[in-house]
């Protein structure tokens, strides 16, 4: 498995439902996120930020999220 993974690619024991990921997009920019199973946060690249999941419930405020490059 790739760090990050497609919805069709998420194992269905995953911490996170890999159906949400389907309807969940970025709040920022509104574009799809891809899920980073290493780090358990889901990944928007067009904003370059990094939402964290916690308890596979998926925490989408930008002042939760990371920047990434």
């Amino acid at each position: 498995m790739t760090t990050t993974d497609r919805p069709e690619d998420i194992p269905a024991q995953s911490a996170f439902d890999r159906h949400m990921l389907e309807v969940l997009v970025c709040p920022v920019t509104r574009a799809p996120l891809s899920w980073d199973s290493t780090n358990q946060e889901l990944i928007s690249r067009a904003a370059h930020l990094a939402f964290p999941v916690r308890g596979g419930i998926p925490v989408m405020l930008v002042s939760e999220a990371r920047e990434i490059d």
